[in-house]
């Protein structure tokens, strides 16, 4: 049959940066309103805090971050996800056990390190994971992809 109760679950997916305080928050964000669930996960090589300018961008797209916390590689089991996503271009610093299954590694700008001080280069990164995000789901064959977020402001 084709009804929703048979679709398969969305993919597991985690999103990994240096910090999991500003790229890996977004994108995780991004992954679960775009698949309109939980399966999207998101860390560090080491906790950090996240970034109040990360939730600013995000809120303003109707996505609430707010209550995501900042956590290291090493609390998650490699083996819970389908997909592993890097999004620093950090992927020689990612344990081996991470870089069996599907593995991606995006070289996104670090907005911390380069925004002027008016969110500009927090919302350009915000809309490249939201293109890459779309583009992934279809390649992770996610259902009723890019429905439901919306042109972006």
């Amino acid at each position: 049959g084709g009804s929703e109760a048979d679709a398969p679950p969305p993919p597991r997916v985690m999103f990994v940066c240096r910090a999991n305080s500003c790229r890996s928050q977004m994108a995780h964000g991004l992954f679960n309103k775009l698949t309109d669930g939980s399966s999207g996960a998101s860390c560090g090589f080491r906790a950090s805090e996240l970034n109040p300018h990360a939730v600013a961008v995000m809120a303003e797209i109707g996505i609430d971050i707010s209550e995501h916390t900042s956590n290291a590689i090493a609390e998650y089991d490699p083996s819970a996800f389908d997909a592993i996503i890097c999004v620093c271009g950090c992927a020689a610093e990612v344990p081996g056990e991470w870089k069996v299954g599907h593995f991606e590694d995006w070289s996104l700008d670090d907005p911390p390190e380069l925004d002027p001080g008016d969110r500009s280069v927090y919302r350009r990164v915000r809309d490249e994971l939201k293109e890459r995000i779309e583009a992934l789901a279809k390649r992770l064959h996610v259902a009723g992809c890019g429905l439901g977020l919306g042109p972006l402001r």
